[in-house]
């Protein structure tokens, strides 16, 4: 399986990180090993004094669609999931300022927090859903996919235009405003609406 990201979906991230608001979606790829394991403590990478958390509404693709219109993406999966694409954002920033490709910043081991996964039938609409990050018990990230530039089913087609949809890939779909540093002994919390999806301890 595949883990396929997007970014800059939610203007006012794009604010509070000063980028370019893009004309299409903003894609790049995590390997499986980026995903880290149940029940087990996020490490911070020797390598970064400056990692963020970021978190995000999941979809996993449920069957095989290459070029996939936009009316049909939505027989293309059938749950819903909330998860964290952890950032070394001093990382990311030097790559950055070199046109370099963002992969050591965000697809490092246990980058990609993939927490429960909830039926889409359980879910009103999807162009809808409320959903949140808690750090030490204090709400830090609060987000509506309704705020996103390109809905879920839009994503699915532009994504499948350039990379064959597999049973088992999932799509990150980018953040809202108010990523953040992690420190050691942080603990982050994630929902959908009240449901708490994750929960995760820092080291």
């Amino acid at each position: 399986m595949k883990i396929i990201c997007i970014g800059r979906n939610y203007t006012e991230h794009i604010n509070e990180l000063e980028n370019e608001k893009p004309t299409d979606p903003v894609v790049f790829l995590k390997p499986d090993t980026s995903i880290l394991l149940k029940k087990q403590p996020f490490f911070i990478p020797d390598f970064s004094d400056d990692v963020h958390y970021e978190v995000e509404i999941l979809v996993k693709i449920n069957k095989i669609g290459k070029y996939i219109d936009r009316k049909f993406a939505h027989k293309y999966y059938d749950e819903i999931g909330l998860g964290i694409d952890f950032t070394a954002r001093d990382v990311q920033s030097q790559l950055k300022e070199k046109g370099l490709p963002w992969e050591k910043a965000k697809s490092f081991d246990g980058s990609a927090v993939v927490g429960k996964w909830l039926p889409v039938s359980e879910i009103k609409d999807v162009n809808a859903i409320e959903f949140s990050l808690k750090k030490n018990e204090k709400i830090v990230q609060l987000g509506n996919t309704s705020h996103m530039l390109w809905k879920i089913d839009e994503l699915i087609e532009y994504v499948s235009k350039y990379f064959t949809l597999k049973i088992g890939d999932i799509i990150f779909t980018g953040t809202p405003a108010g990523v953040g540093k992690v420190v050691a002994n942080d603990k982050l919390k994630g929902f959908i609406e009240d449901k708490e999806l994750f929960s995760i301890t820092v080291k």
